[in-house]
C-alpha cells in the first residue's frame, strides 16, 4: 500500500474566517446546551426551597455568590439569545429574511436584542 506523504493537509477552523451565520449557528447550538445545563441549577433551586430554610440558605448564598451571579447573568444571555432567534427562525419558517441583508440584519437584531434584554432584566431585578 503505498501512501503520499506530500499531499496538503486540509487546515483547522483556526484558519478560515467563518461568516457571521456561521458563528450565531455555533452560538444557537451551545446556547441550547447551557440552557439545558443551567436547568440543573433552576432545579437545584426550586428543590433547596421545597427541602426548608438551611437549604434555601445555602442555595441563596451559592447562587448569590459573584460566581453565582456570573453563571446566572451567563444562563439569563443563553435565554434571551435562544428566545430571539428561535423566534427569528420561525420567521424564516415563514419565508421571510433569506435574502443575504436580511440575514445578517436580523442577526445584528437578534445579538442586540438578546444583549438588551438581559440588561434589562438584570437592572429590574
Amino acid at each position: 500500500m503505498k501512501t503520499t506523504r506530500n499531499r496538503p493537509i486540509s487546515p483547522h477552523l483556526q484558519v478560515y474566517k467563518l461568516p457571521l451565520t456561521a458563528n450565531l449557528s455555533v452560538l444557537h447550538r451551545g446556547t441550547g446546551i447551557v440552557l439545558s445545563i443551567g436547568s440543573l441549577l433552576v432545579l437545584y433551586w426550586l428543590t433547596a426551597i421545597a427541602a426548608g430554610p438551611e437549604a434555601y440558605a445555602t442555595a441563596s448564598s451559592i447562587l448569590g455568590s459573584w460566581l453565582g451571579k456570573l453563571v446566572l447573568f451567563g444562563w439569563t444571555f443563553a435565554l434571551f439569545y435562544h428566545l430571539c432567534n428561535g423566534i427569528r427562525h420561525l420567521l424564516r419558517d415563514t419565508g421571510f429574511g433569506f435574502d443575504l441583508p436580511t440575514t445578517y440584519l436580523s442577526n445584528k437584531i437578534v445579538l442586540a436584542a438578546s444583549v438588551v434584554l438581559t440588561l434589562l432584566l438584570w437592572l429590574v431585578a
